[in-house]
């Protein structure tokens, strides 16, 4: 079940940018990049593969400090993460583990980085800037392969 209170300070988070996605529940209209904050309560990894990378924030709550820090360095710049194809899965309920949670055993807060390959990339137990996670993005084979291709045009 998803954690209503994540979800409405991720959405407020996204809400306030000027320009930026406003949407971060499915009800609500989407963007052509989906919808960039979900849920982690029900996805699996495998829904994901070859169409989407992911960031996954676990937390034990959502008023967790570093949960609210790494929400907010998302929001400043999401469109940062879109362009590269980003959806951010987040998950502040330890007590009803998912598939993602189960998969992954978190301890606490963490930020994990997921390829398009399905590949976890990055752990890390603190948040991460946003420059930080995209630079770590732009190291990835797969994402090395997109900037290629978008270089020479094909």
């Amino acid at each position: 079940m998803p954690r209503p209170h994540a979800l409405a300070l991720a959405s407020l988070l996204l809400a306030a940018i000027p320009g930026g996605i406003a949407a971060t529940t499915p009800a609500l209209t989407q963007s052509p990049a989906e919808t960039l904050v979900r849920p982690a309560a029900d996805q699996r990894l495998e829904d994901f593969r070859w169409q989407s990378r992911l960031v996954v924030v676990f937390a034990d709550t959502e008023q967790d400090p570093a949960f609210t820090q790494q929400m907010r360095w998302i929001a400043e710049r999401p469109e940062d993460l879109t362009t590269r194809d980003v959806i951010v899965l987040t998950d502040t309920d330890p007590a009803s583990p998912g598939p993602i949670r189960q998969g992954m055993r978190p301890r606490g807060f963490s930020v994990v980085l997921v390829d398009k390959d399905g590949v976890v990339n990055q752990r890390k137990p603190f948040p991460q800037e946003l420059r930080e996670l995209t630079r770590a993005i732009d190291r990835m084979p797969v994402r090395q392969e997109e900037i290629r291709r978008q270089r020479f045009g094909g």
